[in-house]
């Protein structure tokens, strides 16, 4: 006598059904963050950030700036604290020509090698930027900015939130200001659009969090302090 042994399959749809409900059991909630959660949870994050370095891309376009610039380098950041702390920064500029911008939170110094020439201006006037200004600690995006959808949605499979800034100073120089936060809640891409249209677009790439010490003042004073060539004219304004 022959015995045959039959094996039940499941139609295709039972599966796909099956799949489905597991998704809807298990699955964390499929709810789409808001713009201003995005940036309640990048404040959070930023708010207990001490130090920030990274390398970044930079492009510049409009009307008024002419041809695209292109620039790249390196980044750091300080965060201001206590009486006597204020915030520092730091922007090394490699390409096209090397520029050095420093701000040790009192004096802002940008120098350009090509032209041999240092200006110095009070670190005050970087208090527009939203960059030093949050980067550093003494920025809040939720009073500073209305918080807006992009212009344009993420594309499918990005894993950053895209978010708009508008300033609520009539005195800002920038018009509007896009940010890509990460899923970790960290600036992947800043787009800066000022009132002459010129979109100045940054790509952040290698962040470090906390990787300074800010007791640490002879790294600070490295840092956070550029004695320029001899012969360079500098510029007090």
């Amino acid at each position: 006598m022959c015995m045959t042994t039959r094996r039940l399959v499941s139609p295709p749809f039972l599966l796909s059904l099956f799949q489905v409900l597991l998704l809807l059991l298990f699955a964390p909630s499929l709810h789409a963050e808001t713009p201003e959660e995005t940036v309640s949870r990048l404040q959070k994050r930023y708010d207990e950030i001490q130090s920030l370095t990274f390398d970044f891309n930079q492009d510049t376009r409009g009307q008024l700036s002419g041809r695209p610039k292109k620039g790249s380098g390196q980044a750091f950041f300080i965060k201001s604290g206590g009486e006597k702390k204020t915030g520092k920064m730091r922007w090394n500029y490699s390409a096209p020509d090397k520029q050095i911008l420093v701000s040790d939170g009192i004096n802002f110094s940008m120098y350009f090698a090509s032209l041999s020439q240092m200006i110095v201006t009070p670190s005050k006037a970087l208090e527009q930027d939203l960059t030093y200004s949050f980067f550093t600690g003494s920025g809040n995006l939720l009073e500073d900015f209305t918080i807006l959808p992009p212009d344009q949605p993420g594309k499918p499979g990005e894993s950053t939130n895209v978010i708009k800034l508008i300033p609520k100073s009539k005195a800002s120089q920038v018009a509007s200001i896009q940010l890509w936060v990460t899923s970790d809640s960290l600036i992947r891409r800043i787009a800066i659009l000022d009132h002459f249209d010129t979109l100045t677009v940054l790509n952040f790439s290698k962040l470090e969090v906390n990787t300074l010490d800010p007791n640490d003042e002879n790294l600070m004073n490295r840092l956070f302090s550029f004695t320029p060539p001899a012969g360079t004219e500098i510029i007090y304004q």
